[in-house]
């Protein structure tokens, strides 16, 4: 994880630099990269007196993609983000324990030439690919499938950008649809979808914080909040979505990591002795495995005026 942050931070430094125009050329900027990483954990024990699972193991993996794209006081940052993970144990057989898709685009437009706010828009989809389980006494309860739920929210407001590092999304206005495609789970009413409908739209204020740096030598920290209250009921009870990743380098390929994440709907009443409540939700993966950076590639494409 660390070579992604590594490279993110050199590329919100090159994509600050101003866009040199010469004559009627402009030049269109563009930064792509990302990496991929793979981590892999296997226990096994024989008669042993403590007890435990005979056999467990765990694969972990995560895929990242981003390109930016400057053009005078324009940007637009796009990244995608994949985490999949699954473990195998003797006693409660296999499940997985890591299933996100995320795609995060944003558009600003620089509100003076010296200036750190952005007037900007913003579209973010989130879902994942399996089914999904929650576990009690060994009983499995079908809780989450493709697109079940998903979430998309589309936003129009501020953008402050102090500098590489930290940007800060406001937006009094913003709409939020959730998906529950799997009809069996529709039917049930789950995740703040009316039972027998497939979507829900919601309207409320956004906020989203992202943070990217180098906190010690040969340890990075990135870190992204959101935060949404729905206008039309409970605006009181936000809703948090955050993750937390904390990267060590070993050596060039290789590094621990360990990351946080935390989501909090009052919508999501799955939880608690009947199963009707909210709950904030943790996920805490520890991880030594194998990192394999994309090569960073900028492209300028010269276009002239008419």
């Amino acid at each position: 994880m660390i070579a992604q942050d590594n490279v993110v931070l050199v590329l919100k430094s090159e994509t600050n630099r101003t866009i040199k125009k010469e004559n009627d050329t402009l030049e269109w900027n563009w930064k792509r990269g990302g990496l991929m990483s793979f981590n892999l954990a296997q226990g096994s024990l024989s008669n042993w007196a403590s007890g435990g699972d005979n056999f467990s193991m765990t694969v972990n993996g995560y895929m990242n993609y981003f390109f930016f794209f400057r053009r005078d006081r324009h940007y637009w940052d796009n990244s995608v983000d994949i985490n999949l993970g699954y473990v195998q144990t003797t006693s409660l057989g296999g499940r997985k324990n890591d299933d996100r898709a995320d795609y995060l685009s944003k558009y600003g437009y620089k509100m003076d030439s010296l200036g750190k706010w952005y007037i900007s828009t913003l579209f973010n989809f989130r879902s994942q690919f399996f089914d999904g389980y929650n576990f009690n006494n060994n009983i499995a309860d079908f809780t989450s499938s493709l697109l079940s739920p998903a979430y998309i929210i589309l936003s129009a407001g501020f953008d402050y950008k102090p500098d590489s590092k930290l940007s800060l999304f406001l937006s009094p206005l913003t709409s939020r649809w959730i998906i529950v495609a799997n009809k069996s789970l529709s039917n049930k009413g789950v995740y703040g979808v009316p039972a027998g409908s497939l979507s829900f739209n919601q309207i409320g204020a956004f906020a989203t914080l992202n943070y990217n740096n180098v906190i010690a030598k040969n340890i990075n920290y990135k870190g992204r909040i959101d935060i949404f209250s729905n206008y039309q009921s409970k605006p009181q009870n936000v809703d948090l979505f955050m993750t937390n990743l904390f990267s060590f380098k070993i050596n060039k390929y290789f590094s621990a990591t360990y990351s946080l994440d935390l989501i909090y709907d009052d919508d999501v009443r799955l939880f608690g002795p009947k199963k009707n409540s909210p709950a904030l939700q943790a996920k805490s993966l520890v991880g030594i495995g194998y990192l394999k950076p994309f090569n960073v590639k900028r492209m300028v494409i010269a276009s002239t005026t008419p």
